[in-house]
């Protein structure tokens, strides 16, 4: 029997703009709460943030405390609503063994097999062919995939990606870049958005295009090109290999979040609207 550690690094998902299925990922809610582990040895319960400070949640603590399992290291989010709720994704530890290299479905069975009771909760999988539309429809903060055959590594992985809800939002088409290497018609679109007179640079839209549609979008461009920005708040213009045109064609996109300097931020096309 190993001993019981005093503390093991989370694993932590890579954020992608990528959305997918397939057999080989399972998927699951991301829960806008506090990362948090708990230990368990015999009758003393820590809990820990995901930066190792200690946390006092008498009633979870009990919940943990009466688990029938001498030893367990859980790993899951902490919410607060009308009360908290601990959702519980991953066992790290498990009556004298260390199970991180075992794949996650198989250290999922081994959760299954807790009677979990209130404020203790099982995170379920999110089933169907778009779970990033039910977390947007539902008011999540996203989904979290994660590779089925996937074992616990303590750091950022991109054997777990988390998928955050996207904002959308309709921008003018202030100009583009050349394309580079085998892409067609155009690299990037350059975006922005009307605030009162003012015609405010939003960024580059770069994915989300079909070949075809960089071919007609080049085509259409090319005829309302001019000399000079119609960005009239401007910080962040690209200098090489840009081209500027009539702000007359409307596009949606979806993007993760503006930065700090309000600009998009993994963002791709939706659809061209005229």
């Amino acid at each position: 029997m190993s001993a019981f550690p005093d503390w093991l690094v989370p694993m932590a998902a890579t954020l992608t703009e990528h959305r997918f299925t397939g057999p080989e990922w399972l998927f699951e809610r991301k829960y806008d709460g506090i990362r948090l582990l708990a230990f368990k040895h015999g009758t003393d319960v820590r809990l820990y943030s995901r930066n190792r400070l200690p946390q006092h949640i008498p009633a979870l603590a009990d919940a943990i405390g009466r688990l029938p399992a001498r030893e367990l290291i859980l790993d899951g989010e902490i919410t607060w609503d009308r009360e908290s709720a601990y959702h519980v994704f991953d066992v790290l530890w498990h009556d004298g063994r260390l199970v991180t290299s075992l794949p996650l479905v198989e250290r999922q069975a081994i959760l299954r097999t807790l009677p979990f009771e209130s404020p203790l909760h099982h995170v379920d999988a999110v089933d169907g062919a778009a779970p990033w539309e039910r977390a947007r429809a539902e008011g999540w903060e996203g989904v979290i995939a994660k590779r089925r055959d996937s074992v616990y590594e303590h750091r950022r992985s991109k054997t777990w990606l988390k998928m955050k809800c996207e904002a959308m939002a309709e921008f003018l088409v202030g100009g583009f870049t050349d394309p580079q290497g085998g892409r067609a018609g155009l690299g990037a679109l350059l975006v922005g958005r009307r605030e009162r007179d003012d015609l405010v640079f939003a960024g580059k839209v770069g994915t989300g295009f079909g070949t075809n549609l960089l071919l007609d979008l080049r085509s259409r461009l090319d005829a309302m090109e001019v000399a000079e920005p119609p960005f009239t708040i401007a910080t962040g213009l690209p200098r090489l290999r840009a081209h500027w045109v009539r702000p007359e064609i409307r596009v949606r996109v979806a993007f993760m979040e503006w930065t700090v300097h309000r600009k998009l931020r993994h963002s791709r096309l939706i659809e061209v609207l005229s």
